[in-house]
């Protein structure tokens, strides 16, 4: 009998990494190792981010040898579309699967009388924030998406977009599931790579963060001289009430944020606007309003009103319409830029704060 001590041990398969989520100096020191010409980095990076493949079979121009040998360091994780529903409004909902089998979604929010076809992206797999009144917030937070994942979202719906409506896509929100500046370097790196001319190349002033109030994360995009729009969601013109919906208020009250935010305009002169979304009774009132308009005085800021949507096991009720027509007519005449937007998607479950996987 032979001594198993003895035999030769099974190598392990070598680990692949996602291709997509090399560096620009990785990338290079790799090619260099392969005795690669550079040139065919800027081959392999139009086949990842113009053309949005993600088979390395079908870089055909980048020669066989190279493509078998990034196959066998490298895969390209895609997004398999899992389910997709139409609302009565042309709003489209789409829910991905993951290559490790989680789920998250993407809305196409069309308006084609002022000709803009917009996405709603999402950056995490669930959300930490527990914000009582979105249904993302009932999730726990699994994991960041990746830049690729972000970017293929907006690629892919780019082309649904395409197909259904006839033209491309003309913004970019990152208000789907999860918060944004809590996953900040895959979302920026994704905005870096929607903005460049090899990738999608796009206007950063049709991409818009909206974050729930991370204040540290919002004076980081200053100094990193961000070219996006900022919204905050807002929800309530006073500590005591938006601690009572937005936990991440006790740790970034409206002091700390309002500071933070008037230091984001100073350094980036970039459009900020308030998300506010109208809960029956509870943030509604005219001194609601009031309280509101005092928080836009500091530096230009449009205020965004948002019709509530209901979510499974959620307290709240949206506004009575004479109370929020009220609400607006407050904030007008104080000299506030408002806009009432009404709700898109509701009957599929893809409105503001509806995303669940459901």
């Amino acid at each position: 009998m032979s001594d198993p001590t003895l035999e030769t041990p099974i190598l392990s398969e070598i680990v692949k990494r996602d291709l997509r989520e090399l560096s620009k100096e990785e990338l290079i020191a790799w090619f260099d190792e392969q005795g690669e010409k550079k040139f065919r980095i800027k081959q392999l990076n139009q086949w990842l981010w113009q053309h949005g493949e993600t088979d390395i079979d079908k870089m055909t121009n980048l020669g066989l040898s190279l493509r078998q040998n990034l196959k066998q360091h490298f895969e390209v994780p895609t997004l398999d579309e899992d389910i997709r529903q139409k609302s009565e409004d042309g709003t489209i909902k789409l829910r991905w699967k993951l290559h490790d089998g989680h789920l998250m979604e993407s809305v196409l929010i069309p308006v084609e009388k002022d000709d803009r076809f917009t996405v709603c992206v999402s950056s995490q797999i669930g959300c930490s924030l527990t914000c009582s009144f979105c249904a993302t917030g009932k999730m726990k937070r699994v994991r960041n998406l990746t830049a690729g994942e972000i970017y293929d979202q907006v690629k892919r719906v780019n082309d649904i977009c395409e197909e259904v409506y006839g033209r491309g896509l003309t913004n970019v929100v990152y208000m789907g599931m999860g918060e944004p500046l809590l996953a900040y370097a895959p979302v920026m790196r994704s905005i870096e790579l929607l903005t460049s001319p090899d990738g999608m190349g796009m206007s950063p002033r049709r991409l818009t963060i909206s974050t729930a109030g991370i204040a540290k994360a919002i004076l980081r995009l200053a100094n990193d001289q961000s070219k996006v729009n900022l919204a905050l969601s807002l929800h309530a013109g006073d500590d005591k009430k938006r601690s009572n919906i937005m936990p991440i208020n006790d740790s970034n009250n409206l002091e700390v944020l309002m500071d933070a935010l008037e230091e984001y305009y100073k350094l980036t002169n970039n459009r900020i606007s308030y998300e506010y979304i109208a809960l029956r009774g509870f943030n509604d009132s005219e001194d609601d309003a009031h309280a509101l308009a005092n928080l836009c005085k500091r530096f230009p800021v449009r205020v965004n009103v948002i019709e509530y949507n209901s979510i499974e096991g959620g307290e709240f009720m949206k506004s009575d319409p004479q109370v929020l027509d009220r609400f607006a007519r407050v904030l007008r005449e104080r000299g506030v830029m408002i806009t009432v937007r009404r709700s898109r998607g509701k009957d599929i479950d893809a409105a503001c704060g509806q995303l669940a996987n459901k």
